[in-house]
């Protein structure tokens, strides 16, 4: 199974894991935001529910992608731009847009504030 990690890291956490990566250590997809704010800010509930309609089906065009969530596509084509920004969707060579995974894993804890 293909899966991604998404996770809360900061930028020496993505250091030391490219440098493992480098050393020969896998390390699997991994999608890291700053803080588990812009995690949620960028994952809204409707991008969610994108995400889950595009996982293991393939590349597929905007329209393809707003029939299978019943959303506008002119709204969608928004949430595929902020999507394909944080490098979380891709795009093909003909212009489709895939989620190139079969499962998503978030891997963060959260803590009491300081």
């Amino acid at each position: 199974m293909n899966t991604v990690t998404l996770s809360i890291a900061s930028r020496e956490d993505v250091t030391q894991r490219a440098l493992a990566a480098f050393g020969g250590e896998r390390q699997g997809a991994h999608i890291s935001f700053v803080s588990v704010e812009l995690l949620w800010q960028t994952l809204t509930r409707k991008r969610w529910e994108l995400l889950k309609s595009m996982t293991s089906e393939g590349a597929m065009t905007i329209r393809e992608a707003a029939r299978r969530v019943g959303r506008d596509v002119k709204a969608v084509h928004g949430d595929v731009q902020t999507l394909l920004n944080a490098g979380i969707l891709d795009r093909t060579a003909d212009g489709r847009v895939v989620f190139p995974y079969d499962a998503v894993h978030v891997d963060f804890t959260l803590t009491k504030a300081a």
